[in-house]
């Protein structure tokens, strides 16, 4: 179920707005449609009763033989009339209350006209075939509004229901008639569809539009922390927009800060313990000199190198992100290329276009492509560059001829001091950071690094770098 709702704030928000909207529209049209049809039931009853009155009035005046008369000279189709020994309602009880008690308020007003009971009932309209072609006058050409528009009123009124109403007279005579009654206009028709449609779709519209500002700032936000995430020195985010983006963004830029201030620490430290262990390293170094031959002085220079390659291992980790350079356009095809020409295990051929262009740190890129190469050259003793363009980005692609990495474990050794090979050699083993830089710098130029075991054999280590536009 879960699958089918909204998964984003702007999604839930439209979706609230436009059932609320609806939800109204139908009350709102249900109340209208229900306030009308009791409006409407009133109104047929006042029209019955005032002609009741008025007919009871008239016929009251005229003697009975004369009444035949006045019944064929105000009837017509719409309304017709009969004077009769027997009611034309055959039933003395109404049926339903509302009737009744119009029944009782005709018997009570008219009593003065010599009215003794009266009996209403609801009668469907029945036209016979034919009638309907022959109700109204062929249509005129030349007529106007109001005369097309009474015409079609008439045709609706042969074609209604109405009330059927029966008044005794003293004389025992039964006046009969029936009154049609209005036809309800449909709530929607052809003529309030394409307003009501058009409301909607305005409100719908303004809606998309308001809540794709409104969230505009949050997803500006969202994408601001991902790319602290990838780059803590990145610009702080501009405190602008609603109140509550505000808060939000003086909150990030807050974080970022401490964190930044926080990683600048750890980095200074890093580089300042690894500096000032050269003092110690070198006056260590001058003392060994005076062993001459001695037995151990060979095995505690090999150590002293060891040191040595640490402490710089962790200035060179330190220090990329210490050095604050200026990101500029790069020829990423010529930067590979003079990178692999210092090798000559490295194979670097292509046959697509040399136009690779990207936005970066030239310093880092080279360290960031380096670092692949070494890696691939020290675990795989050959490799083959290739570089592409894919989906918009510039894609390296090193292929080395060594025996891999277990597939567990090819995230694994892009952790700081993480090495496959275990041995405490660091000629074969390394120091375990060169691959932790070359992601990082990779990632903060909106790229990425991925490793695979290739197919062929030997291990595959793609750089993705964002084409410039």
């Amino acid at each position: 179920m879960n699958r089918y709702l909204p998964q984003s704030l702007p999604s839930w928000i439209l979706l609230v707005l436009i059932a609320g909207l609806l939800t109204s529209q139908v009350a709102t049209l249900s109340i209208v449609a229900r306030d009308r049809a009791e409006n409407t039931e009133i109104l047929e009853f006042f029209r019955l009763n005032e002609r009741a009155h008025t007919l009871a009035k008239v016929f009251s005046a005229v003697p009975g033989a004369q009444r035949k008369q006045l019944v064929t000279a105000f009837s017509n189709s719409a309304n017709t009339m009969s004077l009769s020994a027997e009611p034309v309602v055959k039933s003395a009880i109404a049926a339903d209350d509302s009737l009744a008690e119009l029944e009782d308020v005709l018997v009570a007003q008219l009593q003065e006209f010599g009215v003794t009971d009266a009996r209403i009932g609801r009668v469907l309209a029945q036209v016979p075939t034919g009638q309907l072609a022959n109700t109204n006058a062929p249509d005129d050409p030349d007529a106007g509004l109001i005369e097309r528009q009474l015409s079609d009123i008439a045709e609706d009124l042969s074609q209604s229901d109405g009330l059927a109403a029966s008044i005794r007279f003293n004389d025992g005579q039964w006046l009969n008639f029936v009154t049609p009654i209005t036809p309800p206009h449909p709530i929607f028709s052809g003529q309030s569809l394409p307003l009501f449609g058009g409301v909607a779709a305005a409100v719908i519209g303004m809606s998309i539009w308001a809540t794709r500002r409104l969230t505009a700032p949050y997803r500006a936000l969202e994408r601001a922390v991902k790319r602290i995430g990838e780059d803590v020195k990145a610009p702080p985010l501009p405190v602008i927009g609603s109140s509550e983006y505000k808060s939000a963004a003086r909150a990030v830029n807050t974080m970022q800060a401490q964190l930044r201030a926080y990683v600048a620490d750890r980095e200074q430290l890093a580089a300042a313990l690894a500096h000032d262990l050269r003092t110690p390293l070198t006056r260590i170094r001058l003392r060994l000199e005076l062993l001459r031959n001695a037995p151990v002085r060979q095995q505690i220079a090999h150590d002293l190198n060891d040191i040595e390659g640490i402490a710089r291992s962790v200035i060179d980790f330190a220090s990329y992100e210490i050095v604050d350079e200026t990101p500029e356009k790069i020829d990423f095809w010529s930067l590979v290329d003079a990178i692999a020409d210092n090798y000559s295990q490295v194979s670097f051929e292509t046959s697509v276009s040399r136009a690779f262009v990207c936005s970066g740190r030239p310093m880092a890129l080279r360290r960031c492509v380096t670092n692949l190469i070494d890696n691939a050259v020290t675990y795989g003793s050959k490799a083959h560059l290739d570089l592409a363009q894919r989906d918009g980005d510039i894609v390296l692609t090193i292929r080395d001829e060594g025996p891999g990495i277990p597939a567990e474990k090819l995230d694994e050794v892009f952790q700081p001091f993480r090495r496959v090979e275990t041995s405490r050699n660091r000629q074969t083993g390394g120091f375990g950071l060169g691959l932790t830089i070359a992601r990082n710098i990779a990632r903060r130029s909106g790229g990425d690094i991925t490793l695979a075991n290739d197919p062929a054999g030997g291990l595959r280590a793609e750089l993705r770098i964002p084409r410039a536009a």
